[in-house]
């Protein structure tokens, strides 16, 4: 979708106000809310998403890989306020949507979960469970969706109607309410393969730089060997980002017109090795994500004014560079909210300035915004739901009102 055309359907389609929807939830009576996650399974990298521009620190430890400042460049940061700005990958998708107040961004977003296990810390996520409590057949969007719809679990007009768009059902809704999954599979292949490789080096074979060519592709090639099992089981059988823009159609399709509470998840993410900063294989994930979000939006109609769109991660990414030119397992990250009703066009929760000092174990972000006490906020606003619903979806949790609903 191209930016003109996502403003010119702005423009048809009545947009909320700053206040519209202070001191009642997000949809009125008759017009159940719509939910959709999007989880971005392996860490994506949060702090080329959202460029922490006012800190210096941030240059000083990524020479290769941060993204530039705002500026007239095409390649530079598309600024946000004095703070925060945006991967220019996603100027014409989900900048639009900030502009309109429909999108905004959690930085400092996260669990407690220390381990930097991508298995562990997805698991934390989807079960959203209290402490060190494990029960692995009750994900919080079941128990979202059971909430919701009560002992009617998933029928009559104002039902909540649930949906996976994976192959498998994943833990997120495991529980006592049925919800079907549908498999939305696409396969993205990696900027060079093996064969391109070798007409690249033989290309430089007799120059100077050959030597140098070849030695580089045998360590890419020794590495990706060494990471591709990590990536493909972090990545849990999710779609990739190639294609997704025509599934988010195919999603919006189901959304706008029988369900309410739906899942994806995108794998792809975990880059340690050559993420690149404003072009290279990142700025292609973010720029197909993004145009896959636009697109949902625009497909939903008039039902995105009652639809929220969070998109999540297991954790963020170390905020320093390492010597591949990527970055490794991190902490905290950023969430994403969107919707046509939100009180978007902002970065929204607590932050805090990035410095050596302020980094969590002298690496990462922090966990300033814990991952439930955010979603519980979200819920509240929605559904309104009371504290004893909310404890339902996630125990021993106070919410936290962010003001994006």
């Amino acid at each position: 979708m191209q930016r003109r055309d996502l403003l010119k359907w702005f423009g048809a389609v009545p947009l909320a106000g700053a206040g519209a929807y202070s001191g009642r939830v997000l949809a009125a009576p008759g017009a159940p809310a719509k939910l959709l996650v999007v989880f971005l399974r392996g860490g994506y990298d949060a702090a080329s998403l959202l460029v922490p521009t006012s800190s210096d620190f941030y240059y000083e430890v990524r020479p290769n890989i941060a993204i530039p400042k705002p500026s007239a460049d095409a390649g530079a940061a598309i600024a946000l306020d004095a703070d925060w700005a945006l991967h220019p990958a996603l100027k014409d998708s989900v900048y639009p949507l900030f502009q309109a107040g429909q999108a905004a961004f959690v930085p400092f977003a996260g669990t407690d979960d220390l381990t930097r296990s991508h298995f562990e810390t997805q698991d934390t996520i989807e079960l959203g469970q209290a402490g060190g409590h494990r029960n692995y057949r009750s994900g919080f969007l079941n128990r979202l969706a059971a909430v919701l719809n009560g002992a009617g679990a998933g029928t009559g007009p104002n039902a909540s109607v649930p949906i996976a768009f994976t192959d498998q059902l994943p833990l997120i809704f495991q529980g006592d309410v049925e919800v079907p999954n549908i498999a939305l599979r696409n396969a993205g292949k990696p900027a060079l393969d093996e064969r391109q490789s070798r007409i690249i080096a033989a290309m430089y074979g007799r120059q100077s730089l050959g030597k140098q060519v070849q030695e580089g592709f045998a360590t890419r090639g020794e590495i990706a060997r060494n990471l591709v099992g990590e990536m493909a089981a972090a990545n849990r059988n999710a779609v990739s980002t190639k294609g997704f823009e025509l599934e988010a159609q195919r999603i919006a399709a189901l959304m706008r017109d029988k369900y309410q509470l739906g899942f994806i998840d995108v794998g792809g993410w975990d880059t340690h090795v050559g993420q690149g900063a404003a072009a290279g294989y990142l700025a292609g994930r973010f720029d197909e994500l993004g145009r896959g979000l636009a697109r949902f939006a625009s497909e939903m109609g008039p039902a995105w004014n009652r639809t929220v769109v969070v998109v999540v991660s297991e954790f963020g990414r170390t905020f320093r560079e390492n010597g591949n030119r990527g970055t490794d397992h991190g902490h905290g990250t950023v969430f994403w909210v969107l919707g046509g009703g939100i009180q978007g066009g902002k970065v929204a929760g607590e932050q805090i300035a990035l410095r050596a000092p302020t980094l969590f174990q002298n690496r990462d972000y922090p966990v300033l915004n814990e991952y439930r006490a955010v979603l519980g906020g979200l819920f509240a606003r929605m559904y309104g739901l009371n504290a004893r619903q909310l404890d339902a979806v996630f125990p021993g949790t106070a919410a936290k009102g962010l003001g994006l609903v």
